[in-house]
């Protein structure tokens, strides 16, 4: 691959062997020595030669090889004759981040984190396969997939003003329940409310440096106040609507005739009966995913109020804001100086819409979209901002974490528990885990440097970072 450096922060890889459209990627020096070495720039390779792919296949500091699509890729298809792709979504439906602010000092906390992690730890199950019996029903799963944070809101966990700080307010049209398995919704009836595995986490953090008091002072962030991060997806029901539908849009490709330049990546065409049925499925899951996300807040605020003795909103507790990223939807852009209607596909990659974006919040239009980038187990996550110029470049998309440098096994096999644990203990951060033979998997160096890719995503004018985090306590499957 002929790769050209067009500033320090972007990169970009001509159309070649039946590419339609360049690939631009953005990364500093040695993030983009990392991606060389996996098949991240391979498998963006052959999303770029698919079907009324527009302007560029984008790759964002975090990009790592994924099934099929890279994780931290975003493409965008023609919404009139292109394509739709779950391997482009990826298996765990709007996986996403979602910050809660309090009005605690560190200072506050600090000597009841013990309890207030062994609080967060009992209220929201983590783990592979982790349930809780909260008496939903099928007829509740096929509400929240219709109605989403609403529904939930109306059940009682949480507040009205919730809505407003979530993207898409807590709810996408046009889901379809109908279309979602009996298998998904039996997967997900009693994971609602459950944290997961895998790189899902919660973690209680103290805001640190403040990078643009302006724009912080107007998100309500200030140093050394408490946070709370909350990463979660749409757990079996999402896996269960990828797998379903990856399987009968296998079975249309043969039906079509239609040569993929990677079996991973099946897509069915805008229009198409199984295009519409899995979208409508996919956003019952992206609806359920929220829900979950929602429920697990209503129950951080609980464990706050168990210990502090107050109730959460006299702890502040607000939520800043809630960001998918891994999802694909219709939304319009300019390309070639007109707007045009698009399906991106974000994969390991965030909404980050720049200020007077009608899609962001009222009390965000001014500042642009909150983007959310959590570090790896043990490190700093970081509150950013969109910018305008991330509509014209990336489709208004941003990073989503810190992206792997190792799988999941090459970790555990090379990093031990041992050292995971001590790291943690020696920056004094309180660790709750269902299954220490796992917490490897995301050690901090099974990842890259989260620091070096959001310098990166600043320097390339995507995003602005406004707040930097440090973790006092997490609670991990």
């Amino acid at each position: 691959m002929n790769i050209k450096k067009l500033n320090e922060f972007i990169w970009e890889i001509d159309k070649e062997n039946g590419m339609n459209v360049p690939i631009k990627i953005y990364a500093n020096q040695e993030i983009m020595n990392t991606m060389q070495k996996d098949r991240t720039l391979m498998q963006a390779a052959n999303v770029a030669k698919l079907p009324s792919i527009v302007k560029n296949m984008i790759i964002m500091p975090d990009g790592h090889e994924g099934y099929g699509f890279p994780v931290g890729g975003v493409a965008a298809f023609d919404a009139e004759n292109g394509i739709i792709s779950p391997g482009a979504v990826g298996f765990d439906i709007n996986c996403g981040v979602r910050l809660i602010k309090t009005n605690l000092s560190i200072e506050d906390v600090k000597p009841r984190i013990n309890s207030l992690m062994d609080s967060l730890f009992k209220n929201i199950p983590s783990g592979v396969g982790s349930k809780i019996n909260m008496g939903f029903t099928k007829s509740d799963l096929e509400k929240i997939a219709l109605e989403g944070v609403e529904y939930i809101i109306k059940k009682g966990y949480g507040i009205d003003q919730d809505l407003e700080r979530i993207e898409e307010n807590g709810c996408i049209k046009n889901a379809d329940p109908d279309k979602v398995s009996n298998l998904a919704n039996e997967r997900g009836k009693q994971q609602l409310g459950t944290l997961g595995a895998g790189n899902h986490f919660l973690e209680v953090q103290k805001v640190g440096k403040i990078f643009d008091k302006s724009i912080a002072d107007r998100l309500g962030l200030y140093e050394n106040q408490v946070v709370v991060m909350l990463h979660s997806g749409s757990r079996g029901y999402g896996h269960q609507v990828c797998s379903d539908y990856l399987k009968i849009l296998s079975d249309y490709q043969r039906q079509n005739n239609i040569a993929l330049p990677d079996p991973e990546l099946a897509y069915a065409f805008i229009g198409s009966k199984e295009a519409d049925n899995y979208q409508g499925a996919m956003f019952s899951a992206v609806n359920f995913a929220f829900a979950n996300r929602q429920i697990m807040t209503n129950s951080i605020r609980k464990s706050f109020e168990q210990v502090f003795g107050k109730s959460s909103d006299a702890l502040g507790m607000e939520l800043l804001y809630d960001v998918a990223h891994n999802i694909a939807k219709i939304e319009n852009h300019i390309v070639n100086g007109k707007y045009k209607d698009l399906v991106v596909h974000r994969k390991g990659a965030t909404r980050a819409f720049g200020p007077g974006s009608a899609e962001v919040p009222k009390i965000y239009r001014n500042t642009g979209q909150p983007v959310i980038i959590p570090g790896s187990m043990g490190t700093a996550s970081y509150v950013l901002v969109g910018r305008n110029e991330a509509m014209a470049e990336t489709f208004g998309s941003s990073c989503h974490g810190s992206g792997r440098v190792m799988s999941r096994h090459q970790a555990i096999r090379e990093i031990s528990q041992q050292r995971t644990l001590s790291d943690l203990k020696s920056k004094h951060i309180e660790i709750r885990v269902r299954n220490k033979k796992l917490i490897s998997e995301e050690a901090e160096w099974a990842y890259k440097n989260v620091d070096n890719v959001v310098q990166s995503i600043e320097g390339a004018n995507i995003s602005s970072i406004i707040a930097k985090m440090t973790p006092v306590g997490v609670t991990k499957g």
